[in-house]
């Protein structure tokens, strides 16, 4: 049997809050009679407070309570496990959504700031050697209420806090195969009446996709964009990453500069260092003279093992002397190195192994490789 409330239909059969947007979480408001405030109140205890329960909304009348449980079901995404690491304090959540899909999160606490990272598929098409979600293959976009329901458990560790918190579009999936869903939620996140972060503390993160980096900038959110590029010419980003290489590397450098001056910020580009296949010297200055005079930060990161046996991180040595070589001749240089390896929640380590997906594994739709 379906579970009931004490007063009303099978829980199932109502429809959740989560999958309205604002306007419409607006209008279920107005067209009640109320007050446009109660509206804004609503908002806060669904994404700000992260309420589980319409008895935690106490500014709500017990009759205005029991009227919303009767016709919305309050539902957030299932928490199914989550994995705190002993090194760095940080977190990495399995949650499983409403079909049986299941996608993982991390949260990244530093000495200055909280860094959220969620995905925005389940899977990933793209089939780059250094990652792990492109083994899963790809089952399906994330919708923008499954994409924020990552944020609130996260987001209620920090919230009040004070901390400086940012999101990255980091985790499982490309961003920007599922651009309808990314721009929705990033509006969200930026609403005063969701989570109110500003736009230069939202990333997204994408392996090259052309299309979609302009029909992000097209949507006039301003949000940061950060470009996997790792690989200083054309043949040994195929090798690298085959599926998203079928854009031209110059091509792709062209669109995020057209980005950073929309935007009047830089674009950040990642590049995982595997030793001996992309950290050479001729590497660094190939690197260097591709990116020379651009809007750009070139973001350093040490592979993480787990994709691919054959792969091996550079020693510190290694990564430093790459850096070094970059200077003077790059722009601003960083060397990220992942939180969380013990949980394996470091950058290209999230994959779903007990997955219980909605079906068969598949490959994109050409409307989802261009960006739905």
């Amino acid at each position: 049997m379906q579970p009931r409330s004490e007063s009303g239909p099978p829980i199932a059969t109502r429809p959740s809050l989560s999958t309205l947007s604002l306007g419409e979480l607006r209008e279920l408001i107005l067209s009640r009679g109320l007050p446009e405030y109660r509206y804004r109140q609503l908002a806060r205890w669904l994404y700000d407070k992260g309420a589980e329960s319409f008895d935690e909304m106490t500014d709500f009348s017990l009759e205005l309570r029991r009227e919303l449980e009767r016709e919305y079901a309050l539902e957030r995404l299932e928490v199914a496990s989550r994995r705190d690491s002993a090194v760095d304090g940080s977190s990495k959540y399995l949650f499983r959504l409403a079909d049986g899909a299941a996608v993982e999160s991390v949260f990244m606490p530093t000495e200055k700031r909280v860094t959220l990272c969620i995905s925005s598929q389940m899977g990933c098409t793209l089939d780059c050697v250094f990652c792990q979600t492109g083994q899963m293959g790809f089952y399906r976009n994330l919708e923008p209420h499954e994409i924020v329901g990552q944020l609130i458990p996260l987001w209620k560790r920090v919230r009040g806090t004070g901390t400086r918190t940012n999101v990255v579009f980091m985790g499982m999936g490309e961003p920007l195969h599922n651009v309808r869903g990314v721009v929705a939620a990033c509006r969200l996140i930026m609403d005063p009446l969701g989570l109110g972060l500003g736009p230069k503390r939202i990333t997204v993160s994408t392996a090259g996709v052309v299309p979609g980096i302009r029909r992000l900038a097209r949507s006039g959110l301003g949000v940061r964009l950060a470009v996997s590029l790792n690989a200083s010419t054309q043949e040994a980003r195929e090798r690298l990453m085959p599926r998203a290489a079928k854009t031209d590397l110059r091509e792709l450098v062209g669109a995020a500069r057209e980005y950073a001056r929309r935007f009047q910020s830089r674009v950040t580009m990642e590049y995982v260092l595997m030793q001996g296949v992309n950290d050479s010297p001729r590497d660094a200055d190939r690197l260097a003279a591709l990116l020379a005079g651009g809007p750009f930060k070139i973001n350093l990161i040490p592979y993480n093992p787990g994709a691919s046996p054959e792969l091996r991180r550079p020693s510190r040595e290694q990564v430093d002397r790459f850096a070094q070589r970059l200077f003077p001749q790059a722009p601003a240089v960083t060397v990220r190195w992942s939180l969380g390896p013990d949980i394996a929640a470091a950058c290209g380590q999230l994959h779903v192994e007990a997955a219980d997906p909605p079906r068969t594994r598949r490959t994109a739709s050409p409307r989802e490789r261009g960006g739905s």
